[in-house]
Order: structure tokens, then sequence, then C-alpha cells
């Protein structure tokens, strides 16, 4: 099992960065390896909404659709996908610290299948890395 969990202040409402950050059309912006994002139901973002990913990963070419299986817009929102060497769960939060800094958690968890499960604890490292790569870019663009 991979459990990876990073955090970090923005200086922004929590409003702001939230609705930033769970709307999927903004993740190739700030997600370093995603490359485009595709609507496979209707906006907006709702329980049940499926959006397909395309991304790399440790060099390779990855694709996959995840799942809205929870929202509380403005507080937390949960996706998941079920399919590939790699089903993986991705929480994100938001918690006001004051009215203008906002602490976004991000955490993936997963179940490495195949090959994937060999470099698992090499993975767990790199996506760690990977994951605050990305939250230091989403805070530059909200707060740039």
């Amino acid at each position: 099992m991979v459990d990876v969990q990073t955090e970090i202040e923005i200086k922004s409402p929590v409003e702001r960065v939230s609705e930033y950050a769970a709307n999927p059309d903004n993740a190739p912006e700030w997600y370093v390896n995603i490359d485009c994002a595709e609507w496979i139901t209707k906006k907006p973002l709702n329980l049940g909404s499926k959006i397909a990913f395309k991304a790399k990963f440790l060099g390779r070419d990855l694709a996959y659709i995840y799942e809205i299986v929870e929202y509380v817009p403005g507080m937390k929102l949960v996706m998941q996908t079920s399919e590939g060497p790699f089903p993986m769960k991705t929480t994100y939060t938001w918690k006001s610290i004051d009215s203008n800094t906002t602490l976004m958690t991000l955490k993936n968890q997963g179940e490495p299948k195949g090959f994937s499960k060999l470099v698992s604890p090499f993975m767990a490292s790199m996506m760690k890395k990977t994951n605050m790569k990305d939250l230091r870019k989403l805070k530059e663009i909200i707060e740039g």
C-alpha cells in the first residue's frame, strides 16, 4: 500500500484555493505530470463526475479515469480510479488558517499491482516529491 500525504499553506482564502484546485480543467496547469483532463460526464463537478486524465510518471504514459466519490465544496474532494496497474485514491482537503490563508493537503493512496508492486517503495518517495512540486506550483499560481 502506498500512502503519501503533503501539505502547503497558500496565502489566499479557502474558497479561492478550493475552487481552483477542485476544477479538473486547471489540473494540467498545476500538476507537473498531467498533460490533459477531459470531462466524461457533464460539468459541474459533482458526486459521480468522471474525468479522464493523461499523464506521465517515471517516464511512462498513463491514462486513467477518476470518479468523484466525495465532494464537500471548500472542504474536501475525494476521487478514485480502480483501473490500471496502480488503482489510486486522491484526497484534497482545505482548511482555513485565517481569512487569507489556506492549508491544502494532498493525499494519494493506492494498491500497486504487477510490476508497480515491485517499485512501490521507490514510487512512494517519488510521489511525495512530485506532490510537493505540484503544491508549490499551485501556491505560485494562486498567490501570483
